[in-house]
């Protein structure tokens, strides 16, 4: 989250409420205050974007009786309780119902700096943790985050739907950082299963014994997890790096699907790393489970064949990082565009999330180019062009869709100030913005 965390301060007495909120305003917290519980309920519920600090000793509803309201909204919620001179047992029984921590009066101001930062912190953590879980089991969130135009992003949108629906397994592939686990997880959302248990387990992160035991058990009795095939019966069990899977476990893996039948009540969806020219996942696989496996099967576009698509990713992620780090976006030249859509891209999506993220922070230092990270890659990608030339006429078409596309986002849809940024006349700019099928509602 990048918006800044609150506290809220709950004391009946005035003074005390003040000065909570002007020593943590200088530590550049967004407060709000409230003279009693009632009143702080009536603006604290579930997913409230900060903590909580609240006086024990209140008339009518004590901090003891607040403090077991909020756990019972929102049992994540930091509330840390101030306590009077001699109230630990009070303080324990608070810790006791769920209070984060305590202070005991007179407190340091420079204590309860550093438990407001802790405090927020795992808020933070917390509210992130919840909004992926919702982003995961939301299909159309997760369709929207597979941004593209290109005929091969709609191909891929057209398949996640078609066997989002069916029932068979699926088999993934693609180069790494195409995006293959996040195709998997809207293969689970938009399909029958997206209610159910969603499992993904890397088969490169275990030895043998030890993905055994997490694939099938049994497990020990300290662990708190069923086996997988256990803990994603009637959902979708993932396996990331199935090549990984030794003989002996494929085998195993093959007789659980054996045993599900055909309509099998846990869909398995394989994802493939193989990036080896000589070697395919076709080898690595015994060929029953391939076939059981590949019966439906998804291959991820590589960057460098999305063309324009390579122009608006970056633009969103400038933008993204830009919001995050406080700064603006790096404008990209002509010769920046064009290399961009140049460069072979062997780290696809993910090299070009950490692309964005050093170009924005080359630019808040007012040092760089687009040109000179290209270079630098860490990739060692070089020479930054491809052996797929393309017609001047496609290059200069993706430079100006950008351009337009980013200006907008800027002005917030506003086409008078688009049209004086880039000094176009109101029917050029709408003729343009329905050339690349720019509508202006998406941007305010």
């Amino acid at each position: 989250m990048s918006k800044m965390m609150k506290i809220a301060i709950v004391d009946d007495e005035q003074d005390m409420r003040q000065s909570i909120s002007q020593w943590l305003a200088l530590s550049g917290y967004d407060t709000e205050t409230f003279a009693s519980a009632e009143d702080a309920l009536k603006g604290i519920g579930m997913d409230y974007p900060g903590i909580v600090i609240s006086d024990i000793k209140m008339p009518g509803m004590d901090g003891m009786q607040f403090l077991k309201k909020l756990m019972g909204t929102d049992s994540a919620l930091p509330v840390i309780m101030i306590t009077g001179h001699g109230d630990v047992p009070m303080a324990v029984e608070a810790m006791r119902v769920g209070a984060f921590d305590f202070l005991e009066k007179p407190f340091n101001p420079e204590r309860m700096s550093d438990l407001a930062k802790k405090a927020t912190n795992a808020r933070r953590l917390t509210l992130d943790n919840r909004a992926l879980r919702r982003e995961l089991s939301d299909g159309g969130q997760l369709m929207k985050k597979l941004i593209g135009s290109s005929p091969a992003m709609e191909r891929l949108r057209e398949d996640i739907l078609d066997l989002g629906q069916a029932d068979g397994h699926v088999l993934i592939d693609g180069e790494t950082g195409t995006g293959k686990t996040l195709v998997a997880h809207a293969l689970h959302a938009v399909g029958a299963r997206a209610g159910k248990k969603f499992v993904l387990v890397s088969c490169a992160a275990f030895e043998e014994e030890q993905l055994a035991k997490r694939l099938f058990g049994p497990m020990m009795p300290e662990d708190s997890q069923l086996p997988a095939v256990e803990e994603a019966r009637g959902g979708t069990l993932v396996l990331e790096d199935i090549e990984d899977l030794t003989d002996a476990l494929q085998g195993r893996l093959l007789g659980f699907i054996n045993e599900q039948g055909i309509l099998g009540e846990t869909r398995i969806i394989a994802i493939s790393n193989l990036q080896q020219q000589d070697s395919t996942i076709e080898s690595k696989l015994r060929s029953d489970l391939f076939y059981r496996l590949a019966a439906l099967r998804i291959t991820c576009p590589p960057l460098r064949q999305r063309g324009e698509d390579i122009l608006a990713l970056f633009a969103r992620l400038s933008e993204q990082f830009s919001e995050e780090y406080g700064c603006e976006p790096p404008q990209v030249s002509a010769q920046e565009a064009a290399q961009l859509l140049q460069a072979p891209w062997p780290g696809n999506v993910r090299q070009l999330i950490n692309l964005a993220e050093r170009a924005v922070l080359q630019s808040r230092r007012g040092q760089g180019t687009i040109t000179s990270l290209l270079m630098s890659d860490s990739d060692n990608m070089q020479p930054v062009m491809t052996t797929e030339g393309k017609p001047l006429k496609e290059y200069v078409e993706s430079f100006e869709k950008m351009l337009i596309d980013n200006t907008m986002r800027r002005h917030k849809g506003s086409i008078q100030a688009v049209m004086d940024e880039l000094c176009l006349p109101r029917r050029t700019l709408n003729e343009k913005m329905a050339k690349y099928s720019l509508q202006r509602s998406d941007y305010l």
